[in-house]
């Protein structure tokens, strides 16, 4: 996962941060990506609520489908300011003005108008499913249903883990660590998500990665991993307050059910961010979460968990045959 930005280049390192799934065992230096190479085949999902796009094509001269995912930036606050928004380079374009009223297209600086870019190439089948527009359905996942139907599609369905060994080991993006706990059972990294540019304070979001390899997800929380837990807690929060001037009490620390990827890992925002993911249909508050297995240890493994699935999610199929979805005959259908 590096990030193959110039370092000493803000503007550069604001605009493009690419994603590399290992799958293949492929680098950004070896696919000299360049967006000028790229064949858009699709639009896979244009969000004007979060200003986001992805689509999928391919390269030019190279082989398998890539997706490119464009995300707005953030409003930066250090921006709102005469070298920023209020320069002399800033442009208005009129749409039309009457009385004290007036709507324009404004032309900021081109160093703070940049679009954080996400690539992941080769993508799979997986990747264009996730990325794709479509029907949410939520499922109410029973211990039960977890061990009879989740939890044997997981372990043979999930995404290839290898970017996060590589992070573990010091293979790779040890440049954007920004705090490494190297104990064996209680030992995490913590760095920028993919989804943060890691400079804007009003996005921020941070991921702990755990060392342990064999917690895959909140499912397999109980007493013995209390410890971990709170010291990534703790430190997580000591860290970002010292980094980032980010106090704990202005943190959303959470974990997801279901995961995007099944090793444990512990999501830090700012609480004035709306980051994707946080609505309670899927989000977990650590502090929750250490709560109920402090109350009952096994809690995790004996609770309905509800969570979200989506109609080309391969897993869809396997509750839909199951009985527990039904699927959307007319996505047209007003109901009234």
């Amino acid at each position: 996962m590096s990030d193959g930005c110039l370092k000493d280049d803000v503007s550069e390192q604001r605009c493009k941060r690419l994603k590399i799934d290992n799958e293949n065992g492929n680098n950004l230096n070896d696919n000299q990506l360049e967006l000028k190479d790229f064949v858009l085949e699709k639009i896979l999902n244009n969000n004007t609520n979060r200003k986001t796009a992805c689509v999928v094509g391919k390269f030019k001269d190279k082989s398998g489908v890539a997706l490119i995912l464009f995300e707005k930036n953030a409003f930066k606050e250090n921006d709102l300011s005469e070298e920023g928004y209020f320069s002399k380079e800033t442009q208005l374009k009129t749409f039309f003005e009457n009385d004290i009223y007036g709507n324009f297209e404004c032309f900021p600086p081109s160093t703070i108008n940049g679009v954080k870019t996400t690539i992941i190439y080769p993508a799979t089948d997986k990747h264009i499913a996730k990325f794709s527009q479509q029907e949410v359905h939520i499922v109410l996942e029973t211990p039960e249903l977890y061990k009879e139907l989740t939890l044997p599609h997981l372990e043979k369905e999930q995404f290839n883990l290898q970017w996060v060994y590589n992070i573990l080991e010091g293979k790779s993006e040890q440049d954007r660590i920004v705090h490494d706990n190297k104990s064996e059972k209680e030992g995490f990294v913590l760095l920028p998500d993919l989804k943060w540019d890691g400079l804007t304070k009003e996005t921020l979001y941070l991921l702990a990665i755990v060392r342990q390899r064999d917690i895959k997800s909140l499912r397999d929380l109980d007493e013995q991993h209390l410890p971990l837990l709170k010291r990534i807690r703790d430190e997580g929060k000591k860290t970002i307050l010292e980094k980032y001037q980010v106090p704990g009490s202005q943190l959303r620390i959470y974990l997801h059910y279901q995961p995007s990827f099944y090793h444990l890992h512990i999501h830090f925002t700012y609480l004035r961010h709306e980051a994707p993911g946080i609505y309670a249909e899927k989000s977990h508050l650590l502090d929750t979460v250490i709560d109920n297995i402090t109350m009952m240890p096994d809690y995790y493994k004996k609770a309905t968990l509800p969570f979200t699935i989506r109609e080309m999610d391969s897993i869809f199929n396997i509750y839909e045959t199951n009985g527990q979805v039904k699927r959307i005959q007319n996505a047209n259908l007003i109901v009234k």
